[in-house]
């Protein structure tokens, strides 16, 4: 494939991929009359210097920028009624999001919120709460910039409460983007961290998704063909960065969260209560537990860990060989291998169980997670 080439498909969402696609927003917004948009992005994304230029290339053509980038990396609904109140005291028209997970979950939550003004948890859908989201979004561009959660074209968003820092998920169909520019010359300046941990996010989603026990042959065609792509390009991605390798992570990324639609499991409920609890970046907690989480559900599964393990090219199809794979994937893009590498302790075990059990994503595992299960894989990865 030529990734110099800008490719347009819908997946559902209008997705223009290739290198150079970012520079399509101006001529989009005024197509369609959009001059005065809130970019949501992050503290770190707005500093950098594509942020400064695309900002000032929209400034040039007559559009009217309003940034908003304070942020958590783990965003609070503060984040999000801080930047409802920035688009409703400048005027704005279009939201578009610039950024990783939490830019473009932080962009879609302010996007439900300009039009639904009760408690922000009400629309929480693991509560029904998406029932209530009636009215029309205002229009809603999506921008990535690291290839992990895939969260461009994406229908939800995750944003935790500030006091309890439970999760709570925000989910409608309106909230699928109208536009995604997914540019992968975007994704090339990323930090080696950030760009493994990012990616280990999308083999997660992928391989999770795969695993769910739900039939949808088209999830699970989208995420064995997204693994393969990552078992290719994630290592260079992340040690000897180019076009293709930053590319397919991009497309895979994209793909996870496709396929992720069916559902996630055990290592985002060892993952999420790491973040809310401990601050942790969400790629690296997917990381560390990515391997421990596997080999929980290797039992009862083995023919489907054959397939990942053909998928990932290993000369044994087993789900032992893939959970060697994963070990030595993280050593070459150096992810520690333990959680008491990143400032778990053992005092903080009993809480994260909690929190793990109590978390949304686990349900839809292959096999069901008790507390003691939760315990006892912190416990082995500490």
């Amino acid at each position: 494939m030529n990734f110099q080439k800008i490719i347009q498909y819908n997946f559902p969402t209008l997705i223009r991929f290739g290198a150079g696609s970012s520079k399509e927003l101006g001529p989009y917004l005024i197509k369609n009359e959009w001059r005065r948009p809130l970019i949501v992005s992050d503290p770190t994304v707005s500093q950098l210097g594509f942020f400064d230029r695309m900002v000032k290339d929209l400034q040039a053509q007559n559009i009217s920028v309003e940034t908003y980038y304070r942020i958590h990396k783990n965003p609070v609904k503060s984040d999000v009624y801080r930047g409802t109140e920035i688009y409703d005291e400048e005027q704005r028209d279009c939201i578009v999001g610039i950024g990783g997970g939490a830019a473009l979950d932080v962009a879609r939550a302010i996007a439900l919120r300009v039009n639904h003004r009760e408690d922000l948890f009400k629309y929480d859908d693991l509560q029904g709460g998406d029932i209530y989201v009636i009215h029309e979004v205002p229009p809603f561009i999506t921008i990535p910039t690291t290839a992990g959660t895939g969260s461009e074209v994406g229908r939800s968003a995750i944003i935790s409460d500030d006091e309890t820092h439970q999760k709570k998920i925000l989910f409608s169909p309106k909230l699928l983007a109208r536009l995604v520019l997914a540019d992968p010359l975007l994704t090339m300046d990323l930090p080696p961290f950030v760009t493994a941990a990012t990616g280990m996010d999308a083999l997660t989603h992928n391989m999770e998704a795969f695993l769910v026990n739900m039939f949808h042959p088209m999830c699970d065609g989208i995420a064995l063909q997204a693994i393969s792509l990552i078992q290719e390009s994630l290592e260079k991605a992340v040690n000897h960065p180019d076009l293709e390798s930053r590319s397919k992570m991009l497309i895979a990324s994209l793909m996870g969260a496709v396929a992720f639609q069916k559902g996630l499991g055990v290592v985002h409920s060892l993952a999420h209560p790491l973040s809310s609890l401990l601050d942790t970046h969400h790629g690296l907690a997917n990381a560390i537990n990515i391997p421990y989480g596997m080999e929980f559900n290797i039992d009862g599964f083995e023919n489907k860990f054959a397939q990942m393990a053909r998928a990932l090219k290993l000369k044994k199809e087993s789900g032992q060989a893939v959970v060697d794979f994963l070990f030595e994937l993280n050593d070459q893009i150096k992810i520690p291998r333990k959680l008491g590498d990143i400032g778990v302790l053992s005092e903080h075990i009993d809480t994260l169980a909690d929190l793990a059990l109590a978390d949304f994503a686990h349900p839809n595992n292959p096999k069901p997670v008790t507390r003691d299960d939760f315990k006892k894989l912190y416990l082995k990865a500490l």
